[in-house]
């Protein structure tokens, strides 16, 4: 089977609903903006689109097949990937009275912590497989394949880089400034709950 241009029409439809919706990516991002500036921003969604299109890879690989053989694995992948967002709300209330400073965020450490943020969450691989199985057909080629997971990852890119160049303007991070511990605080108590609900979900 081959790949058709209106079912990666349809795939970019869902992928960019699911990217508008507040989650935790949006979350981190908006953060590692205003915080860590226009560069920061941009290196952590590169960190989350790279994971998230690599969650892709792996779905059309068939992954999720690995996940219903061997459970514990999956069970690993989110104990871990919660625990994490807990680690992350905990340290955001921690210093949501802190200033924001003036040093640039080390451009690794973003990107490498948006891929973690993405790799813990197993949630996105099921929500690619979930995806893939409705919009394309099976016995897709290697070629099909890469086209998928590549214009997955260049929409992820375009996307956070957009919301990374508007929160950096500098009456976004103003208000943010004024607002940062109410802020902060708000972020760490859903990133936690988010890290609980994965813990207590069976």
């Amino acid at each position: 089977m081959s790949l058709t241009l209106a079912e990666l029409l349809a795939f970019n439809t869902v992928l960019l609903a699911a990217l508008v919706s507040p989650g935790a990516a949006m979350l981190f991002i908006t953060k590692a903006t205003v915080t860590g500036g226009r560069g920061a921003g941009i290196a952590t969604g590169f960190g989350l689109g790279t994971a998230a299109a690599l969650w892709t890879l792996a779905a059309l690989l068939g992954l999720e097949a690995v996940f219903t053989l061997f459970p514990w694995t999956y069970t690993a992948l989110k104990i871990g990937g919660a625990l994490y967002l807990i680690w992350i709300a905990v340290q955001t209330w921690r210093h949501a009275r802190a200033p924001l400073g003036d040093a640039p965020a080390p451009r690794g450490r973003a990107v490498l912590s948006g891929m973690l943020l993405n790799f813990g969450n197993p949630k996105s691989m099921l929500f690619a497989a979930a995806v893939i199985v409705v919009v394309f057909p099976q016995g897709l080629a290697a070629a099909d394949i890469a086209v998928i997971v590549a214009n997955h990852w260049a929409l992820e890119l375009i996307f956070y880089t957009g919301l990374a160049l508007a929160l950096s303007t500098p009456g976004l991070r103003r208000g943010y400034i004024n607002l940062k511990p109410v802020l902060d605080r708000i972020a760490a108590t859903l990133l936690g709950a988010l890290g609980l609900r994965l813990i207590l979900e069976k």
